[in-house]
């Protein structure tokens, strides 16, 4: 920014009789800023011993207005790194393509899956598994997490053993999953609702109790009824913690299927996998792994997408 000083009667009354802010030769006009009023001359006709003058503002003119870029094109910055390396590494050697096929192998792979219809078939398959265990997971979690943190004896009765269920290994109850369910899909959509329910009960019942309690007092001084209390309330204020829970939710969902696909399966993206680990193609291995990347991506980018959204009202720390 550039700082210009008039002095004296003439750029006095020329800036006070005019009011208006110059505009420079090569840029836009300034902002506009405010102007004081000078001193009045002596009745001399002289001007006060006091320095008199007005600091005005002007834009430079060789600064020009940066437009950031958009969020989505910013998130791409770091899996673009990923590939270059990836691709140096492989172009050089230093990647076997034995251990790690290259970038561009991985693609054609994938292009020659996509184009005769297996890589399609096994993806709507795996987003029908992971879609019945998260409706699943995710409503258990939220009516348990309600239930627990209003009430007390729902705290007494339900917490204690969801504590006890999160601390056991998920994969560790596979044998006793099949015993139950089989190894048909009933198996794989129960590991995915029981891996997804836990995040999003402990964030959303975390976030219940750290409702304020003011407006818990509020709502009894207008005499709400409990489910008005939980609707207009509870619920509200408990929003911002369902929806981290969710996210992380998304994200064990494709971690629990790529191992519960494995199981005696016949379709999938994880079945892709392991017939591929049988025959030694890390090429398709590795699109297997890249698509369960992509997925996760997106489903996180929904539920950021949602977030933005539904907390709209709220105003956080903005990364700079």
């Amino acid at each position: 920014m550039t700082s210009l000083t008039l002095d004296g009667p003439g750029g006095a009354d020329a800036v006070g009789a005019t009011g208006e802010l110059a505009r420079t030769p090569a840029g836009p006009a300034v902002s506009p800023v405010a102007v004081l009023p000078l001193a009045a001359p002596t009745a001399g006709g002289s001007a006060s011993g006091s320095r008199r003058g007005v600091e005005i503002t002007l834009a430079d003119p060789d600064r020009r207005a940066r437009r950031p870029l958009p969020p989505w094109l910013r998130r791409l910055l770091g899996p673009v790194l990923l590939l270059a390396a990836w691709q140096i590494g492989s172009a050089t050697g230093l990647i076997a393509s034995n251990i790690l096929a290259g970038p561009w192998t991985v693609l054609h792979t994938g292009y020659d899956l996509a184009a005769d219809g297996t890589l399609h078939h096994n993806l709507l398959i795996s987003l029908r598994r992971v879609a019945l265990g998260l409706v699943l997971g995710v409503g258990v979690a939220l009516v348990l997490a309600v239930a627990a943190g209003i009430f007390r004896l729902g705290e007494d009765v339900i917490d204690a053993p969801m504590q006890i269920l999160r601390a056991v290994p998920i994969l560790g109850l596979v044998p006793l999953a099949i015993l139950w369910f089989g190894i048909g899909e009933q198996v794989k959509i129960f590991l995915v609702a029981l891996g997804t329910a836990f995040p999003v009960y402990i964030n959303t019942f975390a976030a219940i109790r750290g409702v304020d309690a003011r407006y818990m007092e509020l709502a009894r001084t207008v005499r709400l009824s409990r489910a008005a209390v939980i609707r207009r309330v509870v619920l509200p204020g408990a929003l911002p913690g369902f929806l981290v829970g969710l996210r992380f939710a998304f994200t064990v969902s494709w971690l629990v299927l790529v191992v519960s696909e494995q199981i005696n399966a016949s379709s999938g993206i994880g079945y892709l996998m392991d017939q591929a680990r049988t025959f030694g193609q890390t090429d398709v291995i590795v699109v297997g792994l890249a698509v369960y990347g992509l997925l996760g991506l997106l489903s996180d980018g929904l539920v950021r997408l949602l977030e933005r959204h539904a907390l709209a009202w709220r105003r956080g720390l903005e990364a700079t």
